[in-house]
């Protein structure tokens, strides 16, 4: 069964900041939720969108949290499935 919550999680090739992110938001929804990760620079809209903001974790289009994973915010979209 796959998981029916997304996470789109903006990010940029280089970005410490997005590295620390995604490698704290992995383990917390492995089995739980997919992970969509996109590059800012791969699309001028997305550069345009969050440019030097990354990165960047949205649910359902909107905004979870930025820079630091804010792990409560996470857990309570899961849990609202």
């Amino acid at each position: 069964m796959t998981p029916g919550v997304e996470f789109i999680v903006y990010s940029r090739r280089g970005c410490h900041l997005c590295e620390v992110l995604l490698g704290e938001l992995e383990p917390l929804i492995r089995g739980r939720a997919r992970i969509t990760v996109r590059d800012v620079d791969d699309r001028a809209e997305w550069r345009a969108a969050y440019g030097e903001r990354v990165p960047v974790v949205l649910c359902d289009g909107e905004d979870i949290c930025q820079y630091n994973l804010d792990r409560q915010a996470v857990l309570n979209r899961i849990a609202a499935g």
